[in-house]
């Protein structure tokens, strides 16, 4: 594909939202009011809006390789904070995929170069789940299993932001733990039990009011 054609097929989507609703571009331009903001990785196969069904307008995206939310990326921490205080989104989505070469990469002892710090989140979700994970024999399914508990564990460092904490005590706002799986096109809800399993450490990381 050329990029003229990339100039095409916006000619073409943007007659296609005109037939549909003839106001379309009027209502994006009066601002946004999403109720979800997804957290997904940046690989090419996975498209947030697409994946969930919604169009332009209904869910705030942030995209990163192997979807991470370090508290040290001031990029992820910027997101959620105006997704949360001023977009005053109601739900947010981290949705890792099977196939993930970000988390693949990390599973391998290489130098990538700048991505090694990047990378380095990764492990150490490997390392606090090391036990689980040393006792699955077949490669795929440990691997899979990483991308599983990657999720997990960048929920629980949305959970431990103070804009989350404040707006679940506020409006009830929701974390959740999704994966797609590129094979079937299907989403996956993990159904993460975060209760039980911040229950021993929140007070750590509970901001008071």
């Amino acid at each position: 594909m050329n990029i003229e054609q990339i100039f095409e097929n916006n000619k073409q989507w943007i007659a296609k939202q005109l037939k549909t609703d003839a106001t379309f571009f009027d209502k994006l331009g009066k601002g946004q009011s999403p109720e979800f903001l997804y957290i997904g990785c940046s690989d090419s196969r996975v498209s947030a809006e697409e994946l969930m069904g919604l169009q332009a307008g209904e869910v705030f995206v942030h995209r990163n390789i192997a979807n991470m939310v370090p508290n040290t990326d001031l990029n992820s921490m910027s997101v959620i904070n105006y997704a949360v205080m001023h977009l005053k989104v109601n739900h947010i989505v981290v949705c890792g995929h099977y196939g993930c070469g970000g988390v693949k990469a990390a599973m391998q002892q290489s130098d990538l170069g700048i991505l090694n710090p990047w990378l380095r989140n990764i492990r150490d979700v490997y390392r606090i789940h090391r036990k689980e994970l040393d006792a699955i024999t077949d490669e795929d399914a440990k691997y899979r299993r990483l991308v599983e508990l990657n999720v997990q564990e960048q929920c629980m460092n949305v959970i431990k932001t103070a804009e989350v904490q404040k707006a679940n005590t506020e409006r009830n706002l929701k974390v959740y733990g999704w994966i797609f799986d590129i094979h079937t096109g299907e989403l996956i809800d993990l159904k993460i039990d975060f209760d039980a399993i911040l229950k021993d450490i929140m007070a750590i990381y509970k901001i008071g009011n």
